[in-house]
Formats: C-alpha cells, sequence, structure tokens
C-alpha cells in the first residue's frame, strides 16, 4: 500500500516535466514561426512524442499557446522582479534596475520577447481570447512604467511635458519592435548596440537632468 502513493507522485513529477518539455518547445515554435503557421505536428515532432499523447497534455492548439503565454509571463516576472508602489527610492534608480534586467534577460532569451510580439501581431485581429491574455501580460509591465515615470515626474526627475502612459506603451514597444527587427537583420545587427539606441532614446526624452544612463551598465 505505501508504494501507491509513492508511484503517484512518480507519475505526477513525470507528467510535470512532460508539460513543461512541451511548453519549452512550443515557446521557441511558436516565436519562431508564429502561432498559425506551427502545428500540434510539428510540436508532437519537436519534442518527440504522439499526437495522442500532446493532445492529453494540451486538448487544443490554442490550450497549449495560453499556457505558454502564462509560463513565460511567470519566468518574466521572476527575472525582471517588478518594484512595487517605492515613494523613498528614486524612479531613475528603479527604473534603472529595470533596464539592466531587461537587457540581460533579452540578451539571453531573445525568444521570449518575440514570442509576444510575433503572437500580440498575430492575435490582435484573429484571435480574441489569446490577444486578451497577451494583453493582460504586457498590462503589468506597461503599468508598471507608467508608475515609474509619474513618480520621477513628481520629484522632478522625469520630464512634466511627457505623457506617462504613452511613454511606457512606447518604451514596451519599441523593445518588442527592436527584438523582431534584429532578428530579422541578426546576421549584420548585434542585439547590445540595438538595445542601447533604443533605451537612449527613449531615456532622452524622459530625463529631466543630466547624468542618467540607464543603458551603460550589463555591458560586459
Amino acid at each position: 500500500m505505501a508504494r501507491e502513493p509513492a508511484q503517484r507522485e512518480l507519475k505526477q513529477e513525470r507528467a510535470a516535466r512532460t508539460r513543461m518539455d512541451i511548453l519549452e518547445a512550443a515557446i521557441h515554435l511558436f516565436a519562431r514561426r508564429g502561432f498559425l503557421a506551427t502545428t500540434m505536428a510539428d510540436l508532437s515532432r519537436a519534442i518527440r512524442m504522439t499526437p495522442g499523447a500532446l493532445y492529453w497534455h494540451f486538448p487544443t492548439k490554442e490550450d497549449l499557446l495560453l499556457a505558454a503565454i502564462e509560463e513565460l509571463h511567470q519566468r518574466c516576472l521572476r527575472a525582471f522582479q517588478l518594484p512595487g508602489d517605492d515613494r523613498e527610492r528614486p524612479a531613475r534608480e528603479q527604473f534603472q534596475s529595470i533596464c539592466e534586467r531587461t537587457h540581460l534577460l533579452l540578451r539571453e532569451h531573445r525568444e521570449y520577447g518575440i514570442f509576444f510580439a510575433m503572437l500580440a501581431a498575430e492575435a490582435a485581429d484573429s484571435n480574441d481570447q489569446v490577444a486578451e491574455a497577451i494583453r493582460d501580460k504586457l498590462a503589468l509591465y506597461v503599468t508598471t512604467l507608467e508608475r515609474l515615470i509619474r513618480h520621477g515626474q513628481q520629484m522632478g526627475e522625469f520630464r512634466q511635458d511627457v505623457d506617462a502612459l504613452a511613454a511606457a506603451h512606447s518604451l514596451l514597444g519599441g523593445l518588442l519592435g527592436m527584438l523582431v527587427h534584429q532578428n530579422l537583420f541578426r546576421a549584420s545587427v548585434d542585439y547590445d548596440p540595438l538595445y542601447r539606441a533604443v533605451m537612449l532614446i527613449h531615456q532622452a526624452g524622459l530625463v529631466q537632468a543630466t547624468g542618467f544612463d540607464c543603458v551603460n551598465a550589463s555591458q560586459s
């Protein structure tokens, strides 16, 4: 009798590992080919699993996509460690921390940003459920950036004539678009200088005072 719970636990662990393998393959394939061009057969081949076994874990491709969106969102949250509503710490310092973590994460996992950018473009006018899921995830980053920009404006660190929400959307959209563009021109355009250019352009539009550079860190 004692072996039955242990066997169930082993099966659950194996199922969890298999599920994660499926999600990992889905993230990479969706980022490379897009959702519409990727089939369940492509995914089953990528993870060397029978289609029936794949459908047991995820009955539809949309179920798999939504799970992949959630998994990737959780990974990004752990990596970014988004700040809360910290009124004591200077906004520029908080903004710089986000820039540094973003630089490191996207340098290591550019497919994360490409995944969201590709799916957002595909789903915006074709799949309301997927589009809403992506909007919900990205909205957290927009809200965090908007709050930091408003805090910086209140403290005199950032310009007063900048629309905080528009600036937050512009920054996030610029980063996602930059990743897709760099992926297209990857043979001739490197990630680091392109990231730096995007951040410097946005920085110049935000900063009230001189001496603030949110992209010099993490250049090693």
